[in-house]
């Protein structure tokens, strides 16, 4: 595992594209956002992806995406609500840097999305449900998954992305100095 790659995991609107930036400054590192990485190659946006290729289609591309990030040093990737689905991705994450798990309820989750103007283009529906009621099923199927790669665990639910930085900060570099396991979370 590279001590120069921090991996922010979590269900949308869990805030990886808000605290990693942050995050990433506070340490004179790049921020990478894995889905604006897919939407940039592919020349088209998520929406568009899952439309013309389907979500197989948006997760080989998402695979990819990951591949050539997580081989880049001294950065901050926000990887994709999906990225842990498929196991060759987690053994990647894994093997490939510090792991954060961001949580937040659905019902916040949800809150920041309707706030967000591009919701709409760049994250597709995934399920019939829709909206909340799709928020909460992706989190509680995909939990275990994120569990399962995380290092750390920051609850970004109440927590300012300063705040969630700060804490995330605290942790990668207590399991620097010590090169054993990470507290396993905060409540931000």
């Amino acid at each position: 595992m590279s001590a120069t790659l921090i991996l922010l995991v979590g269900p949308r609107g869990s805030g990886k594209s808000t605290v990693g930036p942050e995050l990433a400054r506070r340490l004179g590192w790049a921020f990478a956002d894995a889905d604006e990485l897919v939407e940039s190659t592919a020349g088209m946006s998520i929406a568009a992806i899952f439309a013309a290729e389907g979500e197989a289609g948006f997760r080989d591309r998402e695979a990819a995406a990951l591949e050539s990030l997580c081989a880049l040093p001294n950065r901050v990737v926000a990887t994709g609500g999906g990225a842990v689905l498929r196991e060759s991705n987690r053994a990647l994450l894994k093997r490939s840097g510090f792991v954060v798990w961001l949580t937040v309820t659905p019902e916040v989750a949800f809150e920041r999305m309707t706030a967000d103007p591009t919701t709409a283009a760049r994250r597709p529906n995934l399920t019939a449900a829709g909206g909340l009621g799709e928020l909460r099923e992706l989190i509680a199927s995909r939990e275990p998954l994120y569990r399962a790669v995380a290092d750390f665990t920051c609850d970004t639910g109440g927590a300012s992305p300063d705040a969630a930085a700060a804490a995330i900060l605290t942790a990668w570099t207590n399991f620097r100095s010590t090169s054993g396991p990470a507290p396993r979370s905060s409540s931000g």
